[in-house]
């Protein structure tokens, strides 16, 4: 018999706030959190794009010395977004052995193991943190949540580039409708804006190049759009069966109806341009919702604001839904937050599980001009949603073909 599967709580630290309230208000308002970077080695690398999304709350504000100094940045965010979202499910009393973690990143600690290299370099091998092994690896900020909150039901970390956390939300919905845990922290992070990847995604021609106007920079669906903005933070969700939530009294804010990976093989970082893998990805989601196509009120894109990636995703959404695309609510949150990579699609599941719990679908900034190949119903200020028990679907597509999509259901 399948289990129902509820969200008890959420956290977050993003480019837009350092928790979820301040992140989605800020959203909701139509705020960026993209600005430049105020760094000496923007200059001392010549990096040729000079803005991102930064974390709005440094992690050294919230977490202790010891903590950032053992820690690589990815799972200090990872550690900051899973304490606010044990917090607010109401820290539960679990039973160790059932309760797990599943926690992505899509590059892992990038800071710890360039600082290490240049140490290696400049001061020689003894001077090598004994830590760097534990803080560079991309399990180090799972691990990090399951020691700190107890987790020995498993920790396990999906990396697949920029699917990476959708992915590990559709593992925890599996987790739990085996029954052999009861809650799950499921959720990624990253912390990669270091001068290698900026400068890397530059030479691939993947990055705005809007030096100039870095608010603006990231602007899915427009016809102007120039490529991705990077992001960085981190986002937990805590899911749980309906039996258990209830049991205890949790507050519930949506269902998780079900979730799917697929690939393309195709390429290994342009979409396939048909979106065959994507779609498939969106229908096996949809059935193992037991939804239909009729059943989906609004979809949170992964709209990454480049040239070839969001045509890919409205032929994989035409696909599926065909000539309804055009009556469904669309929205593309990384036009506020930038792209978080790994950690971009626990940002959106909680975007979209927000929306569904209060009503209201956050904005998409910076369309000005919508490209006419990509005709779909944009949302440009917050919108509700129909339906009492509406689906939203959050979809996530990363390098190497990696496609996941989660489905949400307003409870």
């Amino acid at each position: 018999m399948t289990k129902k599967i509820v969200v008890t709580g959420l956290g977050a630290t993003t480019p837009l706030g350092g928790d979820v309230r301040t992140t989605w208000n800020r959203l909701l308002s139509g705020q960026s959190g993209i600005r430049t970077i105020e760094a000496e080695w923007i200059a001392k690398h010549e990096v040729p794009v000079t803005f991102a999304g930064q974390a709005a709350v440094p992690a050294a504000e919230i977490l202790t010395p010891q903590e950032i100094k053992r820690l690589d940045p990815s799972s200090q965010f990872a550690l900051i977004s899973a304490r606010e979202a044990w917090a607010d499910a109401g820290s539960p009393t679990v039973t160790p052995e059932r309760f797990a973690v599943e926690y992505s990143t899509g590059i892992g600690g990038v800071w710890t193991l360039l600082d290490a290299y240049e140490t290696l370099n400049e001061r020689g091998p003894r001077r090598v943190l004994p830590m760097t092994v534990p803080m560079l690896m991309p399990n180090g900020p799972a691990a990090a949540i399951g020691m700190d909150l107890a987790a020995r039901g498993g920790v396990r970390t999906a990396v697949s580039a920029c699917a990476s956390s959708t992915e590990a939300i559709s593992n925890a919905y599996n987790r739990l409708q085996t029954g052999e845990v009861d809650i799950v922290i499921a959720g990624g992070c990253e912390a990669a804006i270091h001068a290698l990847p900026l400068s890397a995604f530059a030479a691939m021609h993947a990055l705005s190049k809007r030096n100039d106007d870095p608010a603006a920079a990231s602007r899915p669906y427009d016809a102007n759009r120039d490529g991705f903005v990077m992001g960085e933070g981190g986002a937990s969700l805590v899911l749980e069966t309906e039996e258990h939530a209830l049991a205890r009294g949790a507050k519930i804010y949506a269902e998780l109806a079900g979730g799917a990976v697929t690939s393309d093989a195709y390429h290994i970082t342009a979409p396939d341009p048909e979106g065959s893998g994507a779609a498939r990805a969106v229908l096996a989601t949809l059935a193992q919702a037991g939804a239909t196509i009729e059943d989906v009120k609004h979809i949170n894109a992964h709209a990454t604001s480049t040239p070839v990636g969001d045509i890919a995703e409205y032929n994989a959404l035409k696909r599926v839904f065909g000539d309804l695309l055009a009556s469904i609510p669309v929205t593309a949150t990384k036009s506020s937050t930038g792209h978080l990579l790994g950690a971009a699609g626990a940002v959106e599941a909680i975007f979209t599980i927000l929306a569904l719990h209060e009503n209201k679908i956050p904005p998409t900034i910076n369309l000005d001009d919508q490209d006419p190949e990509i005709p779909l119903d944009v949302v440009t200020s917050p919108r509700g949603i129909e339906g009492e028990k509406a689906l939203a679907i959050s979809n996530s597509f990363g390098f190497g073909g990696h496609n996941a999509v989660v489905a949400f259901r307003r409870f």
